[in-house]
């Protein structure tokens, strides 16, 4: 699987992405672990998505003593961090609210953090988590630039922002990605502007809960049913998973989405790198749309 770039000369990340949101409550053993990661590099998913806050404080940690067995692993994987977020967890006594913070303090010291933890020099992308209505654009671009030199972090982007929110911060500093959610049953990236932004500033974003942390394939909702027969006759016409079919739904937008697979079954990670051979055309895709918005296209 080729490497692709999220935009403006990097990073180069693999197409469809691993995300280590639930690490800590699959109960892997360190070895577990270790051919967790494995067996999605060997599939062609060398992007790994993290932050902070996962698993109250400990994914990365986890992932780093995994990743300390195999070394060199790091050499031909892509790490991805987020910081921003200041939850409450017993790893964070002193977070007596939980808030969101984007000060330099608190983003130089959450990757400090989070180096130490993944064992890594350097993480290849940082996310700003969530927005902050108190964030200082100019101070997050200087915090940024300061990373960036010290080599601890080679590409910025953010999670979650809307199109307004991303084009503050970008005037301040080049950003990469906006990392958001967006499946069937979560349309409103589609039509607000926010994929709209980033085809125009030819930046791919990454895709959180593609497949609604699963509720795509077992909600009971009236919408989520029409969308789940609209996933099974286009997977019988394609010949292949309804699971691919959600994926490569998110892979049809000419943005280019990177979706982020959160799953410990490596089966659920095949599923989504076969959606990379399959193209839907436009009646295939908005069948889909359809289904999910409960009436034709305007």
């Amino acid at each position: 699987m080729n490497l692709v770039e999220l935009g403006r000369g990097g990073p180069p990340v693999s197409p469809i992405a691993a995300g280590a949101w639930r690490l800590a409550a699959w109960g892997f053993n360190v070895q577990e672990r270790l051919r967790w990661i494995e067996q999605c590099m060997e599939l062609g998913v060398t992007t790994f998505d993290h932050a902070d806050i996962y698993g109250g404080y400990t994914a990365e940690g986890l992932f780093g003593e995994a990743l300390a067995l195999r070394p060199l692993l790091r050499r031909h994987m892509q790490l991805v961090g987020k910081a921003g977020i200041r939850a409450i967890a017993p790893r964070r006594p002193d977070h007596r609210v939980h808030h969101y913070d984007s000060s330099a303090a608190h983003l130089t010291a959450s990757v400090e953090r989070s180096l130490q933890e993944l064992r890594t020099d350097h993480l290849d992308l940082l996310l700003i988590h969530r927005p902050d209505c108190l964030m200082d654009a100019d101070e997050v671009a200087a915090a940024f630039e300061r990373l960036r030199a010290a080599g601890k972090v080679r590409h910025f982007g953010v999670s979650n922002f809307t199109a307004s929110q991303f084009d503050l911060l970008n005037d301040r500093f080049a950003l990469v990605t906006n990392q958001i959610e967006l499946h069937p049953l979560r349309r409103d990236p589609l039509h607000d502007g926010t994929l709209d932004q980033l085809q125009r500033l030819r930046l791919r974003p990454m895709i959180w809960s593609p497949v609604a942390g699963g509720a795509l394939f077992t909600g009971v909702d009236d919408a989520t049913r029409r969308v789940q027969g609209a996933l099974n006759a286009v997977a019988r016409r394609h010949g292949v998973e309804p699971a691919t079919i959600a994926y490569a739904w998110l892979l049809r937008l000419p943005s280019k989405p990177v979706p982020i697979v959160g799953s410990r079954r490596i089966a659920a990670l095949r599923e989504a790198v076969a959606a990379l051979k399959v193209t839907l055309d436009a009646p295939d895709w908005t069948e889909i749309w359809e289904a999910a918005a409960g009436h034709e296209v305007p």
